[in-house]
C-alpha cells in the first residue's frame, strides 16, 4: 500500500462523505462538501503524478484509480439530481454514469487480458468537462444559498443566465462522454468480440 494507492483509497472514502455533506441542507455542510470535492480531485492529480514519477505503478492502482474517479463524479451528479436542480437532467446523468462504469469495466477486463487501452485526448477533455461542470454547479449552489441566507450580493453572474449555461455544459459533457465511449468500443471492437464470445 504505497502513497499513490493510499491517496486512491482516501478518494474512495471521501466520496460518500462528500455526498452526505452535499445532501444535508445546511450551508456549512455544503461548503465542506465543496472543499472535500476539491481535495478529492487534487488527490486524483497527485496520485497519478506520484505513481509516474516514482515508477510505482501497481495492479491495484490500475484497477482502483479510475474506479475512484468514476465513483466521485457519479456521486456528485446523482447528488445534484437528488437536490432537484432543473438544469441537471436525469437521463443525461444516466448516460454519463453508465458510460463511465461500462468503459472502466471494459478497460479493466482488457488490462487483465494484457491489453492496455490508454486514455485518449478526447477522454481527457471529457474528464475536464465533468470536473468543471461539477465545480461550477457546487459554486452556484453555494452562491445562491449564501445569498438567500444572508442577503449578501455575492454572485458571479445572474442566476437566470448561469443555470442555462450549466445545462449547456451538461449537454456538452454528455455528448463528449458518449462519443468517447463509442470511440473506445469501436477502436477495440475485435478485442470486445473475443471477450463476448
Amino acid at each position: 500500500m504505497n502513497l499513490p494507492n493510499k491517496l486512491t483509497v482516501s478518494r474512495i472514502i471521501l466520496s460518500p462523505i462528500f455526498m452526505i455533506c452535499l445532501l444535508y441542507d445546511n450551508l456549512l455542510s455544503r461548503y465542506v462538501a465543496f472543499l472535500l470535492f476539491v481535495i478529492a480531485s487534487l488527490t486524483d492529480l497527485y496520485d497519478g503524478y506520484l505513481a509516474r514519477k516514482t515508477g510505482v505503478i501497481t495492479s491495484f492502482g490500475k484497477l482502483m484509480d479510475p474506479l475512484a474517479d468514476k465513483l466521485l463524479v457519479s456521486m456528485a451528479l446523482i447528488s445534484f439530481l437528488a437536490l432537484g436542480l432543473w438544469y441537471i437532467v436525469g437521463w443525461m446523468v444516466v448516460v454519463i454514469v453508465a458510460r463511465e462504469f461500462l468503459i472502466t469495466g471494459f478497460r479493466t477486463v482488457a488490462a487483465y487480458r494484457g491489453l492496455v487501452i490508454p486514455s485518449s485526448g478526447a477522454a481527457k477533455w471529457k474528464t475536464a468537462f465533468q470536473m468543471v461542470l461539477i465545480i461550477l454547479t457546487l459554486l452556484h449552489i453555494l452562491i445562491v444559498m449564501t445569498r438567500e441566507r444572508y442577503g449578501t450580493p455575492l454572485f458571479i453572474v445572474g442566476e437566470k443566465n448561469f443555470e442555462p449555461f450549466l445545462f449547456l455544459l451538461l449537454v456538452v459533457t454528455m455528448v463528449q462522454s458518449l462519443s468517447t465511449g463509442l470511440y473506445y468500443l469501436l477502436a477495440n471492437r475485435e478485442f470486445l468480440k473475443r471477450v463476448l464470445r
